[in-house]
Order: C-alpha cells, then structure tokens, then sequence
C-alpha cells in the first residue's frame, strides 16, 4: 500500500472534496429556491436534502458540508504536493566512473539521507483522518439511526474519510516524531512560493464559506418551544416578486377536499415518523397559529395521513407510523390531538406501538387502542389512497389551494405562499 499511498491519497481526497462541494450546492438551492428538488433525494429513506435540513446537517448556522470542503481540500494539497518526493541532487543523478564517483563522494561528505518528508505529511494527514473520522462517526450514527435518513452524498464522504484514514495510518512515518517536525514542515511552507499562496487562499475561502454562506433561521428543538410568532426571515420586494411569479405559474389539482368557507386551504400529507415531517411541523407551527388567530376561518390547515408503512399504504421503512395515525385520530375524538401530534413528533426516533399506546393513554385517556385500531386503520387508508391517486412522491407533501409544494419551503416562503393566496383570493 505504501508504494500507492500518494496516489490512493490524492484519489480519496478528490472524492470528499467532491462530494462535500456537492453537498455544498445541494444545501445552497436549498436555502436559496424553494421549488428545488435535490438530485440525490431518491425515495424517503434516501434524501440529501433530509439529511442536509436536519439539525445535524448545521453547526451554529454553518452547514456541516463548509467543513468536509475545507478539510479534504487541505487533505487533497498535503497529498498532491506535501507527499511528492523532493528530486536528487544532480550529481547523484548523473552517470560517472567509479573513480569519478569516489572523488566526488570523498568532496560532497557524508550521504545524503532519504527524503523522509512524504512520510511524515502522511502522519499529519493520518491525524487530520482521525479528526475527520470521529465527525463522520457521529453524523453517520445520527443520519443512520436518529434520522433513519440515507444522503449518497454524505456517504460518499464517509468512504473518503475512512480510507485516508487507512491509507494514511500504513504510509504515516513515526508519529511522535511529527512535533518536532512540523515547525520545520511549517516553515517550508512560509518558504515556498506556491505553497504559501495556497495556503492562504485556502484560509480565505475557509473564512468567506463560514461569513457568506445564507444562514437558515434556527428551529427550535422541540415543537413546545416554537413561539407564536411570524418567521424571523423576512423576504425583500425581488425575492417576494419572483416566488409570486413561480406560484402563478404552478398547476393547481383538484384534491376534491371541502374547504369549510375558507378562502385558502392548506394540504399536508404527513408521515408522523418522517423526519422531514417533523421539521416542517416545528417551523411553520408558529406561522399556522398566527394564520389562525389572526384570519379565523379563512385559512385552513388539512392534514392527511400518509404513512409511509405497507399495513396502511404502498410500504415504507417506518414501522409505527399507522399506529400514529390511528393515535392522533382517537385523540382527536377527546380534544387532544394537538398534544399527541406533539408527543409524536418530539419521540419519533424511539417510537413503537406500545409507547404510542401508552402515550395515548396518558395524553388523551384512550385505553382502548387495539379495540378500536382496525375501523379507524380504514379511516387511514382512505386517505392514502387519495396520496396515491395523487402520485405523492414523498412526505411531507403541501397543497397551497391546490399548487404541489414536493420539498419543506423555507418559513418566510410558506408564509408568502398563504398571504399571496389570501390576497389573490380577496377579489382585490
């Protein structure tokens, strides 16, 4: 491996470099147009854009995606440059006479020692996978286990990290060594002219990620915690002009819902075990609320169970999402069914059956569950094949009066999307 490890170095850090630019973008559009669609969302289990909106897909604002650019372009420069052998000297290149060669040996001194300098870049590169390698660990658990999400593009750097790690650690040099060493290392750099000009372009674009890049207005924790209160981002004239534009242009379906004399009806096909579910509920309760104080009766949120689970729909990955339907049904027949959407979304990585029975019983006194679970599962599956003969792609899925909104819009937008329907609707 060793006599490859440069070129195995350089290949596994393009692939990270790559993928986290990528990421990058991703996460960009994201933020930026809310009618884009990742490349990378494939199905419900496989999303980048779940996994890059998450609350793990961010550090203080700063998308995770920043850091894996800077760290495998720093990766990508020590094996590309840091790790190529430094040339002989000329006269130990050239052909001579043996007597030449001893004359010429007996005036140069001692020998020259081995260039030893693309084995200790390994080792710094080796220390840097280590680094690398507890954060993919983490973010690998949480995408895995807690969002039940798989991103291909977070993936992919996951392979990058963990053979630089392997790859580094066979090629490394003696790594208590290194101390002593990187000072010398450091001034090498400071000496070179190229090295130190991509070493501080390498800073500043560290730098201008981290300052520039659009930061997404943070959603609280948990739903309880989410005031009553209008979204912090507040959209300019152009950026106001441009999504009325979009939404004109949408087709509007039919969804053969009764309004209930509102003028604007909001559709939300909804997984209680869906991660991406669970964001769009915290960040746009406070919107809902104030929609409903403030326009009492004239706008109204539906929402329609489409659980992503075969006992009641087409099949998914998500093992109690009928029963949560069923739950937040029955709760609502005692007035309860805020609360127990609340304790759903606040316990979906932990959620089974028997834990939302027991939290039925004990938000909305409803002992009965498994007597009353298989007339109100038809119930359920009623509204999945409404979901079906709408093609629903993914959950959530919104119906602003009729126009598809297929990802999670940004607070600010969604907001937009219902004041522009309130006016458009006002006959003014």
């Amino acid at each position: 491996m060793k006599k490859h490890a440069r070129t195995l170095i350089v290949v596994l850090a393009a692939l990270g470099f790559a993928a986290s630019v990528a990421a990058l973008y991703v996460h960009f559009r994201l933020l930026a147009d809310p009618s884009y669609t990742s490349f990378c969302d494939v199905s419900e289990s496989v999303s980048c854009e779940a996994v890059l909106t998450s609350r793990y897909g961010s550090l203080f604002g700063v998308p995770v995606a920043v850091g894996g650019t800077i760290w495998s372009a720093l990766v990508l420069l020590l094996g590309a440059l840091g790790m190529k052998s430094a040339s002989a000297p000329a006269e130990l290149r050239r052909d001579k006479p043996a007597s030449a060669k001893a004359s010429a040996d007996r005036k140069a001194g001692p020998a020259v020692a081995p260039d030893n300098r693309p084995a200790r870049v390994a080792g710094y590169i080796f220390i840097l996978s280590t680094v690398g390698l507890a954060a993919v660990l983490y973010l690998g658990y949480a995408s895995f286990f807690v969002l039940r999400q798989a991103c291909p593009l977070c993936m992919a750097m996951y392979v990058a990290v963990v053979g630089l790690f392997v790859v580094s650690g066979g090629a490394a040099s003696d790594l208590s060594a290194l101390p002593g060493a990187l000072g010398r290392d450091l001034r090498g750099v400071t000496s070179s002219p190229l090295a130190s000009t991509l070493a501080v372009v390498l800073v500043a674009a560290g730098v201008g990620l981290v300052a520039w890049f659009p930061r997404e207005a943070p959603v609280a924790e948990t739903a309880a915690a989410a005031p009553a209160a209008p979204p912090t981002e507040s959209l300019g004239p152009d950026e106001t002009q441009a999504f009325e534009a979009w939404l004109v242009a949408q087709p509007r379906v039919e969804l053969g819902m009764p309004s209930g004399g509102a003028r604007v009806v909001v559709v939300k096909f909804n997984d209680y075990q869906c991660p991406a579910c669970r964001q769009a509920y915290i960040a746009y309760k406070a919107i809902q609320q104030r929609y409903e104080t403030q326009y009492a009766g004239q706008v109204a949120f539906v929402n329609v169970d489409y659980p992503l689970e075969s006992e009641c729909n087409t099949g998914g990955v998500h093992s109690a999402a009928c029963e949560a339907a069923v739950a937040v049904r029955l709760a609502r027949a005692r007035n309860r069914a805020p609360a127990m959407e609340e304790w759903l979304f606040d316990n979906q990585p932990g959620m089974t059956r028997d834990t939302v029975k027991r939290a039925l019983a004990d938000i909305a006194q409803v002992t009965d569950f498994d007597a009353q679970y298989a007339k109100v599962l038809d119930e359920v599956r009623q509204d999945a094949r409404l979901g079906q003969k709408l093609q629903i792609g993914g959950t959530p899925t919104f119906f602003i009066n009729g126009i598809r909104i297929t990802s999670t819009l940004r607070p600010a937008y969604f907001d937009a999307a219902i004041a522009w329907e309130l006016k458009r609707t006002s006959g003014s």
